[in-house]
């Protein structure tokens, strides 16, 4: 095992799951995640009816959604990679 490795939280209980998605580093990398991704997806998808002035509570919440996604997305990423190996 490396020194790298050793200092990364891991999981092998489901109880442990919410200290692996809370943990500094993952918290960062996940929301640095959701803020690249969720802008791309913001001007491809939502920014032309923002930007004309004609959005709509719909259009706010599918914004939200396309931070929220890549937000998951990662976390997700961060906690399957995070498994002990050999936890059932």
């Amino acid at each position: 095992m490396s020194v790298e490795s050793s200092e990364r939280p891991t999981w092998s209980r489901f109880q442990e799951i919410p200290g692996i998605c809370l943990a500094g580093r993952n918290l960062r990398l996940s929301i640095a995640a959701a803020i690249l991704v969720g802008t791309v997806l913001f001007f491809i998808n939502q920014s032309q009816v923002v930007f004309s002035g004609n959005a709509t509570t719909a259009t706010w919440i599918r914004i939200g959604l396309s931070y929220l996604v890549p937000f998951l997305v990662s976390t997700y990423g961060v906690v399957v990679g995070s498994r002990r190996r050999g936890s059932g």
